[in-house]
Parts: structure tokens; C-alpha cells; sequence
């Protein structure tokens, strides 16, 4: 072999693919992973319809026929609050209507898409950028387990892979291939989230984008999808209407009963439909007192009403 040493190349020839993928295999199972070639009837058929599917996927967790109906809610991982929270309100809604939520369990966005999932008591999929026993980001450990409990964590990569950077292009074909369709949420505009959804319409998935503040880097890359074509998303039943042809608009809230507003936080939701505003502007407006309008905007951030943006700028939580 032309510029590989003797040595070398003896060692290449010495190796054996297939004691060495059942000593892989035996590794796997005794740290409690499973795992599935790709000719396996549990691989998801979702992902073995892509023209590059894994040749098998490390498991934790199960998977199910109903993972079929899955999303992936993907985004950056330096988010904003109004960022996180509508992640996260998206993915309980999903979750709620029977749709598993595919993530990569990044911090951020992904982390609360994961997060909304479980607070709905749904299914959830996490798509490492590692070897199983590389969980990353670490302090996410404890978020693997639970996803691992209701629903799964995948990945490609062999035991002992390292969350090197390059690894994570390569996972997203496997978080767009699980799905029906992508939802951006933030993004600049060289997130990975926009390599999600690129690689998402060579897939022939639907892809959504959550407009942003203008100006807003985290903005950036969402609008550059819409822009492109991508389906704007304001609302979960946005995407619900999308992939679930039956759905009737119900609404989480509606379905879990709206919030009950005084009438003076009626007045406040009617300023903020306009669009964010500014603490002591919603004060002049309504002729109350910077007290008395902190006070309520702190009671509507708990009802999940409102949230509060840098420089004591709120906005309703849509």
C-alpha cells in the first residue's frame, strides 16, 4: 500500500471487522445500550428512508411505531428567553397531540424543546453528537435519563466518541431523517439548526421557522428561511395543522383552560398585541404607577402571560 509502512499495513490486515464489531456490541450491551443495524425491524423507518441512513444506531430508551409522528424542534444554544419559552411551549403542544419531539439535547434551544416534552408527559428523542458514554453537554446527564425513560436517545458514533465539532453536521441528517418536519426557533445565520433544515428539505421534510426580534442575531437565520420559503410559525397549531391533517385547532390553551387576567392585566395584554413595550412606557399607557405595573407584570411572567426581555422590555407569550 503506497505510503502506509509494512508494519502498518500488517496491522490494518489483521484487524477483524466482525470480532471486532461483536466485541462493540457485548461493550455496548453490558453498560445497558442497545443497539440496532439498520436491517433491524425496530430501526425507525422514518430514518431508513433517507439515502444515508446509520448502519446502526447505539440506543437508550425505546423506540415505538408512534415515533413515526415525530417533529424536530431545533435552534441555537445561545438563546434568548422569549427563545426558550416559546421551545418550550411548542414542544409541550406537540407532545400533547401524541407527537414525539426530536432534539440534539444541546443547551439552548434543543434543551427546552426536550424539556417541554417531558413537562407533557410525551415522547422525546435526543440525537447525540457522541458515543453514548460521551453525553454531552455534561450537565445534561440527568436530562439523558429522563429522555431515556420516556422515549429515546440515539446516536451513531461508536462507545467513546467524543462530541467533536464536525460530529454534529453529521447527527442532524439523523434529527431531520426521524421527522416529518423541522421547526427552527432561533437561529444566526451559521447556526447548525439551518444545516437541520437544509438537510431537512433534501429529505423531503416540511420546515417551519419562529420569526424574531429584527436586528436580533438569533433572528438572523430564521428569517433568512422564511424568506426562502420556509412555514412561518406564531403559534404551535401552526405546525399541528401542518402534519396532523385531523387536527381541529383545539390549542393547549384552550385545551388547558386560558388564565385568568384582572382587568387591569387585561389592559396590559391589550398594549403588549401590539408588540413589545417597555416597562414605563406600559406605565404611562395604563396611568398606573412603575410599582403597581412591576407588580403585575411579575404575577402575568408566573401565569405564563408575559415575559420579560433585557432592559425591562415584555412581550406576551404567544
Amino acid at each position: 500500500m503506497e505510503g502506509v509502512g509494512e508494519r502498518t499495513a500488517k496491522a490494518i490486515k489483521a484487524i477483524d471487522p466482525i470480532s471486532l464489531g461483536r466485541r462493540e456490541g457485548e461493550r455496548a450491551r453490558a453498560m445497558g445500550i442497545g443497539v440496532i443495524p439498520l436491517g433491524d425491524d425496530r430501526y425507525p423507518e422514518n430514518l431508513r428512508q433517507i439515502y444515508d441512513p446509520p448502519i446502526v444506531l447505539y440506543l437508550k430508551g425505546d423506540l415505538c411505531p408512534e415515533d413515526s409522528l415525530a417533529v424536530a424542534v431545533v435552534g441555537s444554544r445561545r438563546s434568548s428567553p422569549y427563545g426558550r419559552q416559546f421551545a418550550r411551549r411548542l414542544a409541550r403542544a406537540l407532545a400533547s397531540e401524541g407527537v414525539t419531539v426530536v432534539s440534539g439535547m444541546a443547551r439552548g434551544i434543543d434543551t427546552e424543546a426536550h424539556l417541554g416534552a417531558l413537562e407533557a408527559g410525551g415522547r422525546t428523542i435526543a440525537v447525540l453528537g457522541s458515543g453514548m458514554d460521551r453525553i454531552y453537554p455534561p450537565e445534561n446527564r440527568q436530562l439523558a435519563s429522563q429522555i431515556a425513560h420516556h422515549g429515546a436517545v440515539l446516536t451513531e458514533f461508536p462507545l467513546g466518541t467524543p462530541p467533536e465539532r464536525w460530529n454534529f453536521p453529521v447527527r442532524n441528517r439523523i434529527i431531520s431523517g426521524l421527522s416529518l418536519g423541522v421547526v427552527v426557533v432561533e437561529a444566526s445565520s451559521r447556526s447548525g439548526a439551518l444545516i437541520t433544515a437544509s438537510l431537512a428539505l433534501e429529505q423531503g421534510r416540511s420546515v417551519f421557522a419562529v420569526p424574531g426580534y429584527a436586528g436580533a442575531v438569533t433572528s438572523r437565520g430564521t428569517h433568512s428561511l422564511i424568506r426562502q420559503g420556509a412555514k412561518l410559525v406564531e403559534d404551535p397549531e401552526d405546525v399541528l395543522e401542518e402534519i396532523l391533517p385531523q387536527y381541529e385547532g383545539k390549542g393547549e390553551t384552550e385545551k388547558a383552560g386560558a388564565p385568568e387576567v384582572s382587568k387591569e392585566e387585561r389592559m396590559l395584554v391589550e398594549l403588549l398585541e401590539t408588540g413589545p413595550m417597555h416597562i414605563d412606557e406600559l406605565s404611562r399607557r395604563v396611568s398606573l404607577d412603575a410599582a403597581k405595573v412591576s407588580a403585575l407584570l411579575t404575577q402575568m411572567e408566573i401565569k405564563g402571560i408575559v415575559l420579560q426581555m433585557p432592559g425591562k422590555v415584555f412581550t406576551l407569550v404567544r
